[in-house]
């Protein structure tokens, strides 16, 4: 019988309790890259490899925004251990990004951004849930709290665009996000998606004449709100 589950979605302190938090967020990615690696560009082997200290920086560093569902079994809903929350889903935003940052080339489709006074841009990426938790709702919910942190991070601009990129046939994916509010507006090459989710570090020497990184199929989407209409 599937055991009932709590479920709380918050963002990662960059401070408090780092420690703790940087084990469960490189255990929680590890699965992720080991269930699911055509999911994401980096691999299992390599990030397996990183240092306590490298996962502190990422859960840490500046313009990088870490938001989980840590989940709690049921069987007794008045007890409560820090011992007994699994996180079980995130994502992270980086952001805010610069007109430049967030500019692709116009072969993408991408509408050009505006300027930086009037629209602030977000990433968004590495949305993840373990498989023994989805089919409950919880990919909305926590995107939902991504975007009431950006509703809240500030009063100006007003208008905030957050993109993602996902992978050539992915097509389970991007029906999640459309089911979520985003709209597809354009194509990328693996080599944007990589730049533009701050992965530019696992681009190879010369991959600008490589057709892996350089064929344009993945797939760009946007949502966009108004801080004070959401």
């Amino acid at each position: 019988m599937p055991t009932d589950y709590h479920y709380t979605y918050f963002r990662v302190s960059k401070t408090e309790d780092l420690d703790r938090s940087a084990q469960r967020y490189r255990d929680l990615r590890l699965q992720a890259l080991k269930l699911s690696p055509a999911s994401f560009a980096a691999t299992y082997e390599s990030e397996a490899l990183l240092t306590d200290e490298y996962w502190k920086w990422r859960l840490s560093q500046p313009g990088r925004e870490t938001f989980v569902c840590a989940a709690r079994p049921e069987a007794n809903p008045n007890a409560f251990n820090e011992e007994d929350l699994e996180w079980v889903a995130q994502l992270t935003l980086l952001g805010p990004r610069t007109k430049e940052e967030f500019t692709l080339p116009a072969a993408s489709g991408q509408p050009e951004p505006g300027p930086d006074d009037e629209e602030e841009r977000w990433q968004l990426l590495g949305l993840y849930t373990l498989s023994s938790h989805r089919g409950r709702g919880i990919a909305k919910r926590l995107c939902a709290e991504a975007i009431k942190y950006l509703v809240e991070y500030r009063v100006e601009p007003k208008n905030v665009h957050v993109r993602l990129m996902v992978k050539p046939g992915m097509e389970a994916a991007v029906r999640l996000y459309r089911g979520l509010g985003f709209v597809e507006v354009g194509s990328c090459t693996l080599a944007e998606a990589l730049i533009a989710n701050g992965e530019g570090d696992l681009l190879p020497e010369g991959y600008e004449v490589k057709e892996k990184f350089c064929a344009r199929g993945g797939h760009v989407m946007l949502q966009c709100f108004t801080r004070d209409s959401v």
